[in-house]
């Protein structure tokens, strides 16, 4: 095991600097045939964020990987998703309690009744925390076959058919947790209903990265970015590439992010930068109670669990994207491998990078 201490801090939390050489050893510690690049980004607040990056972009040409390249961050855009309908909250737009049907298109609900789905009963406050009963269309027989044909198209009506084709309803609303792509899907129209605009653009202006110097987020081209500066990312060996962005588009995925920007929004997140009240957030990540302990301390577009023996508010996305926020530190530490890391659980990574940290605060 790499032993390195990657901070040096004078108390619990405060003025921690990131050992830039230790860092980069960390990573390259990461790296093996499985898993050709990988990147790191940590911001403390009151600080600026640091990046790093290790190995290849694209393993064919064997190019650099550089910090500040975008990849596809896929399930983390569920955390903009939420951060967004919160604000329409927050704008009395909404009620969190609100039926789905006050805002779906009809196609949409008569699509969910088909599948013995209910919109008069599923709420948004459902949809944001998974418990809706609604099963989760990325993992459905239509889904495994298509996401391996990189040209298929998909759109949100084809994704919500391919949950009522393939699936069943999980439990009744407010059950039980599970996860659902699908719910988040339509979370994606109901921003696009209220505002009138696109959800990329919807997620931009609510959220208010200009404010927040958020420059290099946004929802990918409807035909791929091949600007040069995505990553290649890898699934099971394959370079997806070339896989059409439609199919992790509107809503459970979709948008292009850096660890800096990544790390960037939570700090604002949780330092009353973008909500209008504190309350906001704290209905945000309010725990959950069900009958039966759920697979995930999910709250609304984020979850709470423990990293290097910190507590943590946290999402993944399935490319093998992390990013987290450490409320003890006021710290956010963002990780994207360019293959997912095979271990269940956290990123190795991050679980190192947290050990590190709290080993080197014992010898102060």
């Amino acid at each position: 095991m790499l032993i390195t201490f990657l901070f040096q801090a004078k108390a619990y939390g405060q003025n921690i600097q990131p050992d830039s050489t230790a860092v980069q050893q960390l990573l390259q510690a990461q790296l093996d045939e499985n898993i050709p690049g990988i990147l790191m980004g940590i911001e403390h607040y009151g600080s600026p964020g640091t990046q790093w990056s290790a190995g290849s972009n694209d393993v064919q040409t064997k190019t650099l990987l550089n910090s500040d390249q975008t990849f596809r961050i896929a399930s983390v855009t569920k955390t903009f998703v939420a951060v967004a309908i919160l604000r329409l909250w927050e704008e009395g737009k909404l009620r969190l309690d609100d039926p789905i049907a006050n805002y779906l298109c009809d196609d949409h609900q008569n699509l969910l009744r088909k599948g013995g789905y209910d919109p008069e009963s599923i709420t948004i406050r459902h949809l944001l925390q998974h418990n809706s009963g609604m099963a989760d269309h990325s993992h459905t027989a239509a889904y495994d076959v298509a996401i391996l044909r990189s040209g298929y198209k998909w759109t949100r009506q084809r994704q919500i058919e391919a949950l009522v084709e393939y699936s069943k309803p999980v439990g009744k609303p407010g059950e039980r947790f599970s996860y659902s792509d699908t719910g988040y899907v339509l979370l994606g129209e109901i921003l696009e209903k209220i505002t009138g605009l696109s959800m990329g653009d919807a997620i931009v202006q609510l959220i208010d990265f200009e404010m927040l110097a958020i420059k290099s987020t946004a929802m990918e081209a409807p035909d791929g970015d091949f600007s040069g500066k995505r990553i290649h990312q890898y699934y099971q060996g394959e370079d997806t590439y070339l896989f059409h962005p439609s199919l992790d588009y509107f809503g459970g995925g979709g948008l292009l992010s850096t660890t800096a920007d990544l790390s960037h929004f939570l700090m604002a997140l949780f330092n009353n930068e973008i909500f209008k009240s504190r309350s906001t957030l704290e209905q945000m990540i309010e725990p959950v109670s069900y009958a039966e302990t759920p697979s995930m301390d999910y709250r609304m577009g984020i979850w709470k669990t423990q990293i290097g023996g910190l507590d943590a508010y946290t999402h993944t996305g399935f490319w093998g994207t992390q990013t987290a926020y450490f409320p003890d530190l006021n710290l956010s530490i963002s990780v994207n491998y360019s293959s997912r890391w095979k271990v269940k659980g956290n990123a190795p990574l991050l679980e190192e990078a947290m050990i590190s940290l709290v080993n080197q605060k014992v010898q102060h």
